[in-house]
């Protein structure tokens, strides 16, 4: 497996390729954003890690334009800005996962490992999801409902994947954070309450049939019923 690190910090991209390639992999390094896009969108890598503050092209607009042209390749951002707002917003320009510095490399290797299983196992006989009208094209990450595209992050698709796949079923806020987030849930943050609000505007605000309800003090359930 090759993994690209994008990393203007020659001792921080120097302790991840070591860390890397005595764990197995094979790894690239792009000490700025222009170098990075070129080799995540022209060269066979399997993951990228990316911080956030990099020359000449931000981490949040490189992850962006690196979900445009391959939607499927994980992206875990890795960068000292920790607070919920940054994490939202890295989460909302396409991050899959975002580990704040310092890290323990084993959490990192962790995460490392779920999504490259993530990305590598077919989704076995189904390449779609419906529930009522809504549908997931889980093949090019497309949703509708009723028809109508839904423009979504690729966060807030693995959310209501998730919800399509627990249809009927109350989830707890623990679950959707372990889940979605692959991290133990803090109680100290409204990560997924805010998530869970941007998707519920985004697929029924303009709908009769509310589909993503609040089961109070044990968490959400996509349901046609009260």
């Amino acid at each position: 497996m090759r993994i690209l690190v994008v990393e203007d910090e020659p001792k921080v991209s120097g302790f991840l390729r070591q860390g890397l390639e005595e764990n197995g992999y094979e790894v690239e390094v792009a000490f700025d954003g222009e170098m990075g896009l070129r080799l995540a969108t022209q060269s066979d890598v399997d993951l990228v890690l990316l911080d956030l503050i990099i020359p000449y092209m931000n981490g949040r607009e490189l992850c962006k334009r690196i979900k445009e042209a391959k939607p499927q390749l994980p992206v875990i951002m890795v960068t000292a800005l920790g607070t919920t707002e940054d994490k939202l917003t890295g989460f909302d320009s396409g991050a899959d996962d975002y580990v704040v510095k310092p890290f323990e490399f084993k959490e990192l290797l962790a995460r490392i490992h779920v999504w490259l299983k993530r990305s590598n196992t077919q989704t076995q006989g189904q390449s779609r999801l419906k529930f009522a009208d809504l549908e997931l094209d889980l093949d090019r990450k497309l949703a509708h409902r009723g028809g109508k595209e839904i423009e979504l992050t690729a966060k807030e698709f693995g959310l209501l994947e998730y919800f399509i796949r627990n249809k009927e079923k109350v989830v707890s806020r623990a679950a959707i954070a372990e889940a979605v987030w692959e991290i133990t849930f803090d109680t100290g943050t409204n990560v997924v309450d805010v998530y869970v609000n941007i998707l519920r505007k985004k697929i029924d605000r303009d709908h009769e049939l509310k589909l993503i309800r609040t089961r109070i003090g044990m968490g959400y359930v996509l349901s046609e019923s009260n």
